[in-house]
């Protein structure tokens, strides 16, 4: 693979890439769990009423230099959305259904020798060519998921009515604990991860969310989230793909309300000889994510109007 090509494909990968951040991963090791916590356990489930419209704003920041021979090409990317959840159906048993779809989006992306290219859904008619795929995603249902009330996804068909292969394989819902669970409690979420490897055949490394109930105050519990990888990585090239899928940060959710209020995920990490002793790869970003309540948006609207 020519160094032009490598530097295309991981600028690709870079700019694709959402809310995949790791700030340094580590190796599970359950013999070191410490003893289980005591004190007052907390039910956290999602609570959402037909007709019910949730939307989140998105925002989405990263940076990544690399080098190969000598060579260095840096990529920034700036991806705002407004993410919408129209609750269709409540069961008793606590199963929601839900359509997904993103209202707008604000995108911006600085590759090394090249002019920034945006684009924002409110105010331009046609979207340039990088990004002429999302622009067509904006304002329609891009899929109807149906979870429990623990965010467990039980069924996904995205758009075209085509079923989800792998639900669970998504960051679309932070998944709640099974049970009451107390202050200083984990519970753990396994997850795949598939690495292409330059032969063009593919790896399975096997990963888990872990998520830990840091606190709760005033109604809102703080979650912090870790990936653990569980197969043993030695290969920089590997690596260089897993940071980007991986995730370390903090959730707050809104206990009463039954529903995320923010989630913030950092990474700020470097691979060395990925592609050579005198290679390396530095990824710096964040995303993050805020619940928008109703009435910050009825006052938007009041105030355009004035």
């Amino acid at each position: 693979m020519s160094l032009r090509n490598i530097f295309a494909l991981r600028s690709l990968i870079f700019c694709v890439s959402v809310a995949a951040f790791l700030s340094g991963y580590v190796l599970a090791d359950d013999a070191d769990a410490p003893a289980a916590p005591t004190g007052p356990k907390y039910t956290l489930r999602y609570k959402f009423q037909p007709g019910e419209v949730i939307r989140t704003d998105v925002l989405h920041q990263a940076n990544t230099e690399t080098t190969i021979s000598g060579a260095t090409q840096t990529a920034e990317s700036t991806s705002g959305s407004v993410k919408v959840w129209r609750i269709k159906e409540t069961e008793p048993d606590g199963h929601i259904t839900f359509e997904h779809s993103v209202e707008s989006v604000d995108m911006r992306q600085k590759l090394s020798d090249h002019q920034e290219i945006t684009y924002n859904s409110k105010t331009d008619k046609e979207p340039p060519p990088v990004y002429a795929a999302v622009a067509k995603q904006v304002g329609v249902p891009l899929s109807l998921v149906t979870i429990d009330a623990s965010g467990k996804i039980l069924k996904k068909i995205d758009r075209g009515q085509k079923a989800a292969a792998d639900p669970q394989n998504s960051d679309m819902v932070v998944p709640l604990p099974a049970g009451p669970i107390a202050v200083g409690e984990s519970w753990n979420i396994p997850q795949d991860v598939t690495i292409s490897l330059e032969e063009g055949d593919t790896k399975i490394i096997k990963t888990r969310q872990h998520y830990t109930l840091d606190k709760v105050a005033h109604g809102v519990a703080t979650i912090s989230v870790a990936t653990q990888v569980l197969t043993p990585v030695n290969n920089p090239t590997i690596q260089s793909q897993l940071i980007q899928r991986l995730t370390q940060g903090t959730i707050r959710f809104d206990i009463d309300a039954g529903r995320v209020l923010s989630k913030q995920l950092d990474l700020d990490e470097r691979v060395l000889g990925f592609h050579g002793a005198d290679s390396s790869v530095h990824y710096v970003g964040r995303f993050t994510e805020k619940y928008l309540p109703a009435a910050t948006k009825t006052a938007a609207k009041e105030t355009t109007k004035k």
